[in-house]
This record gives C-alpha cells, structure tokens and sequence, in this order.
C-alpha cells in the first residue's frame, strides 16, 4: 500500500443537505487523473463530525469502489470515545478502507498515558493499518514524541499525520521509531519542511483543489529534488494561505465548486465562506491558472 506522495484530504459533497454520491465518485476519478496518491475519506476535510454511521459507511464504500484499487482510501475514524474508536474502524474494514486515521483526545483531554492504553485497545481491535493524527489545534492535546515511540511499537500502528507545524518533529520521532513508519505532514504550508527533514508525504487539503500540482510537489520532494520543490510549493502557498482564511473545509468547498466538481455546500454548524474569502481563492486559483 502506498502512503507516500500527495493524499488529498478529501471533502465530503452534499447536495440539499444529503451526500452527492455522483460527485463522490466523479472526485476519486479525477484525483486518480491528476496523480494523486492515496485518498483520506470522512476525515477533517470531509466534515466527519457532522455524517451519521451510516453515512460513513456508505461515503468510504463509496469512495473505495469508485477508487477499484487504483489508490488506497484512508478512513478518518476520529474520536474521543475508545468503543467508537474500535467500532469506526470495523465498519471502515468492512466499507473497503485500506487504513484507518485516528485523532483522539478532544474534550475529555486523557494524559499520554491514557492515550497510550486507548490505541492499544485499538491496534487488539483493528484489523487495518492504523495512522496516528496529531492535531492538537483540534483536539486540543498533542502527541508528545515519546508518546510517538511508544505507539509505534504498536502492530497495526504505520504511520502519523502531523498537524502540529513543527517540522523539526519528524526527524526527532524517527530517531525513536524502529521499524519502517509513513511520516506524514498534515499541514500544507509547511509541508516542503516536513519532506526536507524525512517526511514521506502529505495529507493535503490543498491537493482538493490543485491535485495535479500537488503531487507534482509531493513528487519532487519524496526525491529529494528539492529545487524543483520549492519553486512548485512557491506557486501554492498563496492557494494554502487562502483555503485557510476561514475554517476548512469551507475554502476548499467554495473552490471546488468554482472547478464545477461539487456544490459549495456545508453542514451546519460550517457554512460557505465569505465574500472577502471567495476573493481571496479566486485570485490564486487564477495564478495557478485553475480558472
């Protein structure tokens, strides 16, 4: 299973306030055109806290028929219960996901200890790999490293998408990791960092938007080429910047929709960005030459 290179952070389409499995699938099919690596489904970016179990259910094994193999589907199975933790990646499993992509710790805010016992639980449960996500501008906690060396012990345990922005994380975390482990940025402005100090990929919400130039980018650092890198992510950060200005995945949402390939719809409590947003996207989607 590939995990490294450029894997969208994908949004969930609504149309009327239900799913737009149509423009699901025509998603998929088109980051598979653009050279995107992986999928992450039913994560942050596909507003996860607000589908119902069975819309998980259906949104993954939608994603993974659509995606045939051609390129892994990530599960977000993010939350602060561990039995949910245990039964979110069951369904995942059985919705076809390849891996699963866990934050835990929001709100009831455990101490590292408790969230070492709460993903042991989890990897006796899981019967897929397992992606450590730290994202503690989130959840509110953070996974310190020695906690990070101590989860990699873990079987199902391969991988972490760091959040944090502190790229100088990844070559401390892999001086304590002993056994190969996808090191994963999951913040796009700082991401040519992560790569330059060993980073294997990048879980990108800008890749929604821009997928082919992303894995462009993501290409050019995973070798190490980090000329043609930085050139490419100079390009991007205006586009970063501007997904950014209010909480995602409302930009990415807004500008996909500008692309005709879903409709700039929410659900509440997120709601469409606004205008001055708008402005913003659509200046460095046309320095990208998107529109």
């Amino acid at each position: 299973m590939n995990l490294t290179g450029s894997i969208a952070a994908l949004v969930t389409p609504f149309v009327q306030g239900e799913v737009d499995y149509k423009a699901l699938a025509d998603l998929v099919e088109w980051h598979v055109s653009e050279g995107t690596s992986a999928l992450a489904v039913c994560a942050t970016t596909g507003e996860s806290p607000t589908l119902s179990r069975q819309e998980r259910y259906d949104v993954l094994a939608a994603a993974a028929a659509s995606a045939r193999g051609r390129l892994p589907v990530i599960a977000g199975i993010g939350t602060n219960c561990t039995r949910e933790a245990v039964d979110l990646a069951g369904l995942a499993r059985q919705a076809g996901a390849d891996a699963v992509l866990h934050a835990t710790g929001y709100y009831n805010k455990p101490t590292q200890a408790q969230i070492i016992n709460h993903f042991r639980v989890l990897d006796q449960a899981c019967e897929l790999p397992i992606l450590l996500y730290n994202i503690p501008s989130r959840t509110g906690i953070e996974l310190t490293i020695d906690t990070v060396a101590i989860l990699s012990e873990l079987d199902r345990v391969r991988g972490i998408k760091d959040s944090t922005g502190q790229v100088g994380r990844v070559s401390l975390e892999m001086r304590r990791v002993r056994k190969p482990f996808a090191f994963l940025s999951g913040d796009d402005m700082t991401a040519l960092g992560y790569f330059a100090h060993g980073g294997v990929g990048s879980i990108s919400v800008t890749a929604n938007v821009a997928p082919k130039a992303y894995a462009r980018f993501a290409q050019a650092a995973l070798e190490g080429d980090f000329a043609t890198a930085r050139e490419l992510n100079a390009t991007l950060c205006e586009l970063h910047s501007a997904l950014f200005i209010e909480p995602s995945p409302g930009g990415a949402k807004y500008a996909l929709s500008r692309l005709g390939l879903c409709r700039d719809e929410l659900r509440l409590p997120m709601t469409s960005v606004t205008e001055q947003a708008r402005a913003r996207i659509d200046e460095a989607m046309s320095a990208l030459g998107l529109l």
